[in-house]
């Protein structure tokens, strides 16, 4: 599971104000919840891309800090795809890379830069 911050001074919700509208959109139908950190995140079983095999994502909410997206795209393995479903393979890259972007503000690279600061940041953690 990834956590994504919003850019300085920005909100998920105000981002973002009807998550489970906006995972549907971009995903397929939710069928379920699950718990993580406290928080209940959606789960997309059988997204409408076929390249995806599930899809958790959600808010993270933590006392006296801003709220954080967390989302976990769980893909197939690229041997296993057939033809058709290769193509979609661009349209699933596509689809996260948006959604990442109009929940965090933030592009691919943005999102990369602050990964690789929280990494260098973390001297006790072990990678």
């Amino acid at each position: 599971m990834k956590e994504y911050k919003m850019r300085r001074g920005e909100h998920l919700e105000d981002r973002i104000p009807d998550m489970k509208a906006t995972v549907e959109d971009y995903f397929g139908s939710i069928t379920t919840t699950e718990e993580f950190k406290g928080s209940d995140l959606f789960v997309v079983e059988e997204p409408d891309n076929p390249v995806f095999e599930r899809i958790t994502v959600g808010t993270v909410q933590y006392s006296g800090k801003k709220d954080k997206l967390a989302v976990d795209f769980v893909e197939r393995d690229p041997t296993e795809l057939g033809p058709d479903e290769l193509e979609a393979a661009g349209e699933a890259v596509s689809a996260k890379n948006d959604f990442l972007l109009e929940a965090t503000g933030r592009d691919a690279k943005s999102r990369r830069e602050s990964l690789k600061r929280a990494v260098e940041d973390d001297p006790d953690h072990d990678f």
